[in-house]
């Protein structure tokens, strides 16, 4: 069996979903910021997938890929650093003792 572009696409959709899935139900304000890098690994592949099997000649999908884990990171240092200053101020990581924000 030929592992074909449509399972690199199906791995990437079940990332993104789990992600979905993973930002609406959790309750810590970590599992969330987890769950978006989730969404955004999905997207990653689907870029790689499609830059790999569509004759991608100046890279467009690869530099994509890159820019989004460059985006990943300095959003996770952001979102990390928020949370730090909120828990100092609330002592919770739960995402139900920020509701006046």
């Amino acid at each position: 069996m030929n592992i074909t572009m449509y399972h690199y696409l199906f791995i990437g959709l079940m990332l993104f979903l789990i992600g979905i899935l993973g930002s609406v139900l959790a309750k810590n304000l970590i599992k969330v910021l987890i769950a978006i890098e989730f969404m955004l690994t999905g997207i990653n592949v689907n870029f790689i997938t499609f830059a790999a099997y569509c004759g991608n000649e100046n890279f467009d999908g690869f530099i994509m890929a890159l820019f989004y884990v460059g985006i990943g990171a300095v959003e996770l240092a952001v979102a990390l650093y928020i949370f730090y200053l909120m828990f100092q101020k609330k002592e919770s990581d739960n995402i139900e003792s920020y509701s006046e924000l």
